[in-house]
């Protein structure tokens, strides 16, 4: 089973991000056995950043610790490693920058052939989550505003439409409010693709309240990093939703 073919499968999903740039090697050792301990689905690794050059070296530390699938999900074209299983191919479908769209993918397209990575196609979508985020700087572009579900809802169709495999709904690293409920509710009712909706999902509780809404697989960042034994937590609070 490749790991598109585990994102459509039955049952809710966890996925940790690990930013190479922010965690030390210790806490990714650590954080990384926690998710063989609990039985994470994923491990998405990337940032919008890369300012150390280590993203081999994490996914190296990754891969000594766990066989949980590693999945880069890149802040840039430069984030690409042949040590990974999977790339999210990711365009960025609720901005209107064009590099963002495509312009940037024209550039990896020829890397990620070579690389013999499963590519997956990715609807992006930022959410507005309270305060500016790295991503919306970096990206030149306007999160969709968090009170405007029908915004997202047509712009999930569009992305599906155009034949995106997966739709992210992220509110951002270091977001103030997660996705609204409302709007992963309208979002997901209105495709047939798996759902992941990160940023701003600070507690087990809330994991909960974004998978009963709609989405098939929660992505829990900066939290996890300084804090790899809350991860159980979450596993659990996961696989009772499942």
């Amino acid at each position: 089973m490749n790991n598109y073919e585990r994102f459509c499968s039955p049952g809710k999903k966890i996925a940790i991000l690990i930013d190479p740039d922010k965690p030390t090697d210790e806490e990714m050792l650590s954080l990384a056995t926690e998710a063989e301990r609990c039985g994470v689905d994923f491990i998405f690794v990337g940032g919008s950043l890369l300012t150390n050059d280590g993203l081999n070296h994490c996914i190296r530390l990754i891969r000594s610790k766990t066989t949980v699938p590693v999945v880069l999900f890149p802040g840039n074209t430069h984030q690409v490693s042949h040590l990974a299983d999977s790339f999210l191919f990711l365009s960025l479908i609720s901005g209107r920058n064009p590099d963002m769209l495509i312009g940037a993918h024209v550039i990896a397209a020829p890397y990620l052939k070579l690389s013999g990575l499963e590519v997956i196609s990715t609807g992006y979508m930022l959410i507005e989550s309270g305060r500016p985020t790295t991503v919306s700087y970096m990206s030149n572009s306007y999160p969709i505003p968090s009170d405007k579900d029908d915004i997202a809802m047509c712009t999930a169709m569009a992305g599906e439409m155009l034949g995106m495999k997966l739709i992210f709904m992220d509110a951002g690293s270091g977001a103030l409010n997660p996705v609204p409920d409302s709007m992963i509710q309208s979002v997901k009712a209105s495709i047939g693709v798996p759902l992941l909706v990160g940023g701003g999902i600070k507690t087990p509780e809330m994991a909960m309240a974004k998978l009963k809404a709609g989405a098939d697989v929660v992505v829990i960042g900066n939290m996890l990093e300084k804090q790899p034994q809350l991860l159980e937590s979450f596993v659990e609070a996961v696989r009772n939703i499942s």
